[in-house]
């Protein structure tokens, strides 16, 4: 199990890998606004649970289950960004994914997916939860 941390890495890692063939440890420092040698401290640690290759100073590799979780990890984001857009939440929807994604288990997450699949497919259902929470928001105030 990793940490909320070393998920956010991995998870960059696996995003980046999507559209670069090689990854360096100064484009994760930057995307996470974070050390060099926290990276490379995150690299050691990913490396170890065998999440990726990684020689100092070289290129890092997923490993097939490092991308594995990496996709399970850039995918639970997704879900969670459309459920805070279907529910037409008014927050930073980015930051608030972020906040959420590490704390919610994996039966949860699947839970919010069925949810944000059948609003998704019911437009008419999708409408009456938005007038609810329209009308709930009111009485509350």
């Amino acid at each position: 199990m990793l940490t909320p941390s070393l998920e956010d890495y991995l998870e960059e890692l696996y995003r980046f890998s999507l559209s670069s063939d090689s990854v360096r440890v100064t484009d994760i420092s930057h995307k996470l606004a974070v050390s060099l040698p926290s990276v490379s401290k995150a690299l050691h640690k990913l490396k170890k649970g065998e999440f990726i290759t990684y020689q100092r100073y070289g290129e890092i590799i997923l490993t097939e289950k490092g991308k594995q979780l990496g996709d399970f990890l850039v995918k639970r984001n997704q879900v969670l960004q459309e459920f805070l857009i279907l529910i037409q939440t008014n927050c930073d929807i980015v930051a608030e994914a972020e906040a959420m994604e590490h704390y919610l288990s994996d039966t949860t997450i699947r839970s919010i997916q069925a949810i944000v699949t059948f609003l998704k497919h019911n437009p008419e259902w999708h409408r009456i939860l938005l007038e609810h929470i329209v009308s709930s928001s009111k009485t509350e105030s």
